[in-house]
């Protein structure tokens, strides 16, 4: 059950109105990373969610993005305010100001309509605790590029509230993550196969115009991980599809590619 206090969690205050920021701010409305598809991804995999704990994080954050919704959205309407009348400031973006008299809507920053396709649920806990770290995550540089580029002393206290919030959300997935008790790599029900699951192919090599490097780490290196040399440069054979290996193309023409010659048969 669901109700509403005609209150903002945080009280947002802004000095002179900025239509192009306001329509900056729409991002975290309706956009890809805001509010909205937080607080519907969270809320929905709480619905489905039948561990009964980690059920209650997941409709206590979505709740509270359902209020972060509201603040961004009563913020974005303050800047945008200055479109419902002003001939100029409505040129500025004349989507908002025609079509949504001047008002906020559910767009992002480009008037791409909210779409559910934004939404990350597989109803496995784990890895859906996984995609709203990351979540959060985007959520929390977004806000950091939208403080980056206001001037407004208010307008930026609102977004670091936010901001902050995206942390406090990631160590709440995270340590819900942890608790499940669960190795980092073991997910769903279906182990990986053996060896394969070590093997690092190193399909990008060579040094790069920049000077990029064909890099060793942590990523490909010690360990257990095993350096397969690029499949487009070693001949790989196989019974059921014949031998794959490369050449220099047609030609000559010291381009690289690939072809698949089919084991003879002999016939009587």
């Amino acid at each position: 059950m669901y109700h509403h206090i005609k209150k903002l969690m945080y009280t947002v205050q802004i000095g002179t109105p900025d239509p192009k920021f306001g329509n900056m701010l729409l991002e975290q409305f309706g956009g890809a990373n805001g509010e909205l598809a937080a607080a519907m991804q969270y809320s929905i995999q709480g619905l489905n969610c039948d561990d009964p704990e980690r059920k209650d994080m997941l409709m206590d954050i979505g709740t509270e993005e359902l209020s972060h919704l509201e603040i961004v959205g009563t913020l974005a309407r303050m800047h945008l305010k200055p479109l419902k009348n002003n001939r100029t400031a409505a040129e500025m973006d004349p989507l908002i100001a025609i079509a949504g008299g001047g008002g906020v809507a559910l767009q992002n920053s480009m008037g791409d309509a909210w779409t559910a396709d934004y939404l990350k649920i597989t109803g496995e806990l784990d890895v859906d605790l996984r995609s709203n770290i990351a979540a959060e995550a985007r959520a929390k540089i977004v806000y950091e590029r939208l403080i980056h580029f206001c001037a407004d002393g208010g307008t930026i206290d609102a977004l670091q509230f936010l901001m902050t919030r995206e942390i406090t959300h990631m160590k709440a997935f995270t340590a819900a993550l942890e608790s499940l008790g669960k190795d980092r790599f073991s997910i769903g029900s279906i182990p990986p196969t053996p060896k394969l699951v070590n093997q690092y192919f190193d399909d990008s090599t060579g040094i790069g115009d920049r000077g990029e490097p064909n890099a060793r780490g942590p990523w490909n290196a010690g360990g257990d991980w095993e350096l397969v040399e690029a499949p487009a440069f070693k001949e790989v054979e196989s019974d059921e599809k014949g031998t794959r290996q490369a050449s220099n193309g047609p030609a000559g023409n010291g381009k690289h590619s690939l072809h698949t010659r089919s084991k003879s048969r002999s016939r009587e």
